[in-house]
């Protein structure tokens, strides 16, 4: 089984990631409405939507959202957030290499580095396909990443943090081309380990993966500010148009 069946889906991912709230996914969808200006009830797909944070600011916009996700969990937290918060919007499990639809969308969202999980790149290319049948003619993709310069120049190799009575010990390195974390989950006596790996593609790398799919790369950001893409950007931010 992959790292990320069992990781995304686990109460001890919100526990590590719990720092990424509403106002961050705010922040993130302000710059997909600046730099694509998506029309009233724009049909939005969010791939790899987690639980939803993005794909419920995107409906609480008014757009017509939609997000799918390879966590059950996930999906079902999500699911239970939108009736809470009373808002229309769809959720569906999904792996992201298979379309959704065939030219539905009027824009993708794939947010806070929600790719580069797969162990062969043929595989990734697969999910951009796939996100990019999704889109009408004209529709747009954007794509949060990480910045591998970034995280080569500024990588901690161990943190350790309390979180309710629970201890977490992260550790990070960089081998063959990618990204690797072992995050170790301590309660009492017991301890549980998790794994990240992620390939570090470059910007470079995705426009070439753009072309073939049938994407014009029309800016990269460097961050949710909208700044410009530099070497020492935290983020790979990626706005795209279908030929």
């Amino acid at each position: 089984m992959a790292w990320y069946d069992t990781w995304f889906g686990s109460e001890a991912y919100e526990l590590v990631y719990q720092h990424r709230d509403d106002d961050e996914a705010r922040t993130a969808i302000d710059l997909v409405e600046s730099c694509a200006d998506p029309e009233d009830e724009a049909r939005i797909l969010d791939v790899g939507c987690g639980r939803g944070r993005h794909t419920l600011e995107l409906a609480r916009r008014g757009y017509n959202a939609t997000g799918i996700d390879l966590s059950k969990a996930s999906i079902e937290d999500a699911r239970s957030s939108a009736r809470d918060l009373d808002l229309k919007v769809h959720f569906d499990v999904q792996d992201m290499r298979e379309p959704f639809c065939d030219a539905c969308m009027d824009g993708v969202v794939n947010l806070f580095t929600t790719f580069g999980y797969f162990e062969q790149d043929d595989e990734s290319e697969r999910a951009i396909r796939a996100m990019t049948t999704s889109l009408r003619p004209g529709g747009f993709l954007i794509q949060d990443f990480l910045n591998p310069p970034y995280v080569r120049e500024t990588l901690v190799e161990e943190d350790r943090s309390e979180q309710n009575d629970v201890s977490i010990r992260q550790r990070r390195w960089i081998e063959d081309g990618r990204v690797h974390k072992r995050i170790d989950i301590t309660e009492g006596r017991e301890t549980r380990t998790f794994r990240e790996s992620v390939r570090l593609f470059t910007r470079d790398d995705f426009e070439a993966m753009y072309n073939r799919a049938g994407l014009e790369l029309q800016e990269v950001y460097g961050d949710y500010d909208g700044s410009a893409h530099t070497e020492n950007s935290p983020r790979t931010i990626l706005y795209s148009v279908k030929r």
